[in-house]
């Protein structure tokens, strides 16, 4: 039932893995947080929360290596690399890694779901506000929107503009915005320990002013911001959507 591939990415300059549980069923990119590999779901044992749904064949779940938020965290080489590996990252999830799932499942135009914790939640949004052509909903759990403060710099690139949705999507006109208004965004959070909450209504006040579809979820001041409220969200989220 787990299946994993590698590759090296030209566009990310590294060897990157992606790992798949299930056969059938919806296609569910899970994003790790900041520093995980694309098997952190597993060893901190979310896909085994998943896998009701995953064996029932309602779907069928996917992780990548968190390359940007790895680099972020591991001060790789400056700040601006780091920002364009963000952009960089992204792109290899569109275009790369979608193809990848398309192909797995035997469809050339399947529609993904992405889900995300933490800094995951800031990429699984990303995507879906870049592509909405390519994702269609998002479960968006405990997140970081405005990465700033993690940079240590003064002056911010295009490769983190473009790639940041919180200031992205105010830009957004045309067809791609309006592709974008029949999707859907999740904004799930806890209010306990290390939980902001704030965070969830800063994206969501940036998604509401285009209408663009979404909903923030607390669970108020039992639940804090770690695997143990992640593993309870992401099923019971994706049990209502495949319903």
């Amino acid at each position: 039932m787990k299946v994993s591939s590698r590759w090296r990415s030209e566009r990310l300059g590294r060897e990157v893995t992606l790992v798949r549980w299930g056969t059938l069923g919806q296609p569910v990119l899970l994003f790790p947080t900041a520093g995980g590999d694309a098997e952190e779901v597993e060893r901190m044992q979310l896909v085994g929360a998943l896998m009701p749904l995953v064996e029932a064949g309602r779907i069928k779940v996917y992780s990548c290596d968190s390359v940007a938020g790895s680099a972020l965290l591991a001060r790789e080489r400056d700040a601006r690399h780091q920002m364009w590996l963000q952009n960089q990252f992204q792109q290899y999830v569109r275009h790369e890694v979608v193809p990848a799932i398309r192909t797995d499942c035997r469809s050339s135009d399947l529609e993904v779901w992405t889900a995300g914790a933490s800094i995951g939640a800031f990429h699984a949004i990303a995507v879906l506000c870049r592509w909405p052509d390519v994702f269609a909903r998002t479960c968006a759990m405990s997140g970081t929107y405005d990465l700033r403060r993690f940079f240590d710099a003064n002056d911010f690139t295009d490769d983190f503009w473009v790639s940041s949705p919180l200031h992205f999507v105010p830009t957004l006109a045309g067809v791609h915005l309006d592709k974008l208004r029949t999707r859907f965004v999740k904004l799930i959070s806890g209010e306990g320990r290390a939980e902001d909450l704030g965070e969830s209504w800063r994206i969501a006040k940036v998604l509401g002013a285009a209408s663009i579809p979404n909903h923030v979820d607390s669970w108020g001041p039992s639940w804090p911001h770690d695997w143990q409220t992640w593993r309870a969200m992401l099923p019971k989220v994706l049990d209502e959507w495949t319903r």
